[in-house]
């Protein structure tokens, strides 16, 4: 747990230089990456890894679901994976097939105990436990990480992400904040030459995206001034327990979402109008895209 807060102290020490603070998620919500990376990338390393060939048809229906068209969209990936074998445990095709899910109960009892759910912290309660879940959960994340740095390549970021940094540069300070590791979120703002308009990448190395909100923001910001633009209903929860505003970037129409943020909603922020009825309009539209009943559990 030291080496945890050790590794927060770029987020409690981040610079203040500007009146206002915008957080910006990456995956799914900067960059159209999110497609591409679970359906090329996570997902068929679930079916390699855990042995699910028999069943792989609703491990992607599953997966797909959970991680890009529901209620837990952008949610990290070992919680993702546990939510995924749970969802498959209720398929009625599962238990026709007589296919004996993995449990993974070593993952789920170190979920319940740590916050900065990456493969570092993996590797720590590994060497500590020598608990085979873990073990496999860590091939099946080092699998997608190699799986994404060969695959992700030259996936620009959504039509009018780069005008609005733009027009955020000497306003206020930006930040990265995402579930992706570092490394994935390094490359990609570098390769798009967008690192250089933002003061910090956050990744998930650095704890949740509430934390890190939280402690990049706290005692510097007015709240009112601070802004989470986010595609995922986990980054609106992160602007909620932070007091922070929230802008949704829909998933489906992110173009639309970014042009209306550059030509509304960032004015708006700027003149302090954004809150109120027009932030609660676009957060319920946002809601309404992200279930939680899944579609074969639909009448």
């Amino acid at each position: 747990m030291v080496e945890h807060e050790d590794s927060q102290s770029i987020l409690r020490n981040f610079r203040q230089t500007q009146e206002f603070f915008v957080g910006i998620d990456s995956d799914g919500c900067a960059f159209d990456t999110m497609e591409v990376k679970h359906k090329e990338c996570f997902i068929p390393n679930i079916v390699r890894v855990f042995h699910m060939e028999a069943i792989s048809k609703y491990v992607r229906e599953v997966s797909e679901f959970v991680n890009l068209y529901s209620y837990w969209r952008g949610i990290n990936r070992f919680p993702g994976l546990t939510l995924t074998l749970d969802l498959l445990s209720d398929r009625s095709e599962v238990h026709d097939r007589r296919f004996t899910l993995p449990r993974l109960q070593g993952l789920r009892s170190w979920l319940e105990r740590e916050t900065k759910l990456a493969n570092s912290a993996l590797k720590r309660a590994i060497e500590t436990t020598g608990d085979p879940d873990l073990a496999l959960a860590l091939e099946w994340s080092e699998a997608v990480n190699r799986s994404i740095a060969e695959t992700v390549r030259d996936v620009p970021p959504f039509p009018g992400v780069l005008e609005s940094l733009q027009s955020m540069a000497g306003r206020a300070d930006v930040m990265v904040v995402s579930a992706t590791p570092a490394e994935a979120l390094q490359r990609e703002w570098t390769e798009h030459g967008l690192k250089p308009l933002v003061a910090l990448i956050a990744g998930q190395e650095l704890g949740s995206k509430k934390e890190q909100l939280g402690l990049a923001t706290a005692g510097h910001y007015a709240p009112e001034r601070v802004l989470m633009v986010g595609d995922a209903l986990g980054d609106l929860s992160a602007a909620q327990a932070n007091g922070a505003l929230f802008y949704p970037i829909e998933p489906g129409r992110e173009d639309e979402s970014w042009a209306r943020f550059l030509r509304e909603a960032l004015p708006r922020f700027f003149a302090g109008t954004y809150a109120g009825a027009y932030m609660d309009d676009r957060i319920a539209r946002f809601r309404a895209l992200l279930p939680e009943t899944p579609p074969w559990k639909r009448p």
